[in-house]
């Protein structure tokens, strides 16, 4: 994404962006806070911390800024719905993914809320920092951060004096990610995006309790996986001939128990059941342009049922994806479980499950652009804010690289009669720029193509 920097004065159509949020603010002077704010995460600064911006930008200083997140009232998670209604509105083509995932922020200390020696994807490695589990929209043409919440480990959720120095609210209690995750997209969906699927790593696909949550609220996911997770294979499932008939009694002892699914058919590693696939069960896939190049592997698929706790039968069914170097190519063995898109080709779904590199790209312009992770403050509600201001200066680059400077009307914040249209009796939607993403068909284009085709 190409940053635009702020100068001295004020940007016209950020300002014009900023207008209808600046309604969660009722005084002058903090309105003209917020709008400081985010011109100086667009500031042509080193690091983005309030006292950085506020010698960088004109009109405001270090103290507006720190009151602006620490002691102004207003609320981060209501700043996040009212730009989700804005970009659905502005810069969204329909049938969108959500992917999850985490990033790391590190910090010294031990009184920044949540800050722990944890593992973070980031780094690499355990180290001292917060971990933010976030939310991304993605469709054929745009992108753009949800939500995001830091993830409060179990030591700090049970520790009062820690909460009460950073104010974290009293209803916040432990969560694991992936429930923080399930939380993101009940919250993005109560405020109106309607997701195609949900994307995810490793960190979030082997948790059995998100993988259950989005089954419950019928949302397909591509999640990638373990090699050691286990599954059972859905042909021999349907194979299964069931317990036999117990044989005559002829003692007066206890009858001989059920051997039971579980017991009948086992549940295999991912990689044996992959290993175990013929040759002619692998094709070369190529899901996008990278640097150098398509970017192609090979790929094979399976159907596999999910397996609980102790191995218990689950009747979540779905497929088991292998991802594989080309011969004669080094790399990694990796692997995959798509649920909920039963009749998406081999293809797509491979395309689906390698969307998370746009989450990745959004880390860096917001870490290494916008200042994500400067924030120096120690609150709950400080980080949050900050988080959401970030989040709002990146929603605004993405308008701005679609749709060109004074994007907005600055009296009502009503679409430009200069947006290109899409197409014929289309007016006001961006045309897309450069290669479409790929992403699941929508369900009535599911609906659709399993009346004309069958699965292989």
């Amino acid at each position: 994404m190409a940053i635009i920097k702020a100068g001295a004065e004020p940007l016209a159509d950020l300002a014009a962006f900023l207008q209808p949020f600046a309604k969660l603010l009722h005084r002058v002077e903090n309105r003209r806070a917020f709008e400081r704010y985010a011109t100086g995460l667009l500031a042509d600064v080193p690091r983005k911390t309030m006292a950085g911006m506020g010698r960088a930008v004109r009109g405001t200083n270090k103290q507006r800024l720190h009151e602006f997140l620490s002691r102004t009232h207003w609320d981060a998670w209501e700043m996040d719905r009212l730009r989700m209604g804005h970009m659905l509105k502005h810069a969204s083509a329909g049938a969108g993914v959500l992917v999850i995932d985490d990033t790391g922020l590190p910090k010294k200390g031990q009184h920044s809320v949540g800050v722990a020696r944890q593992y973070s994807g980031t780094l690499g490695r355990v180290d001292n920092c917060q971990v933010v589990v976030t939310c991304h929209y993605v469709d054929q043409v745009f992108d753009w951060p949800v939500m995001a919440r830091v993830y409060l480990p179990e030591a700090w959720a049970e520790d009062r004096a820690r909460r009460d120095k950073a104010k974290v609210p009293e209803a916040i209690g432990f969560l694991t990610k992936g429930e923080i995750a399930l939380t993101l997209i009940d919250e993005a969906r109560a405020a109106g995006v309607k997701p195609s699927a949900a994307v995810f790593d490793a960190g979030y696909g082997d948790q059995p309790a998100l993988l259950d949550g989005l089954e419950t609220r019928a949302l397909p996911y591509g999640a990638a996986v373990s090699c050691a997770l286990r599954f059972r294979l859905a042909e021999a499932i349907q194979a299964d001939p069931g317990d036999p008939p117990p044989p005559p009694r002829r003692t007066k002892g206890r009858p001989s128990k059920k051997t039971g699914l579980e017991t009948r058919v086992p549940a295999l590693e991912t990689q044996a059941i992959l290993a175990a696939l013929p040759a002619e069960a692998w094709q070369d896939i190529a899901w996008r342009e990278g640097a150098k190049g398509a970017l192609v592997k090979q790929f094979a698929r399976v159907r596999v049922h999910r397996t609980g706790q102790r191995g218990k039968h689950l009747e979540s069914v779905g497929w088991l994806i292998g991802e594989r170097p080309l011969p004669g190519h080094g790399g990694e063995l990796k692997y995959y479980f798509a649920w909920g898109l039963d009749e998406v080709s081999l293809e797509e779904l491979v395309k689906l499950v390698h969307l998370r590199w746009v989450i990745e790209r959004f880390y860096q312009d917001a870490k290494g652009e916008l200042g994500l992770d400067n924030y120096e403050g120690r609150s709950w509600h400080g980080l949050h804010r900050h988080i959401a201001m970030v989040m709002l200066a990146h929603s605004y680059l993405t308008l701005r690289q679609s749709y060109g400077p004074n994007v907005l009307e600055p009296s009502r914040g009503a679409p430009h009669r200069g947006f290109p249209p899409q197409g014929p009796g289309k007016p006001g939607r961006p045309q897309a720029r450069g290669t479409r993403r790929a992403v699941p068909p929508s369900h009535h284009a599911l609906r659709q193509r399993s009346r004309r085709t069958k699965v292989t």
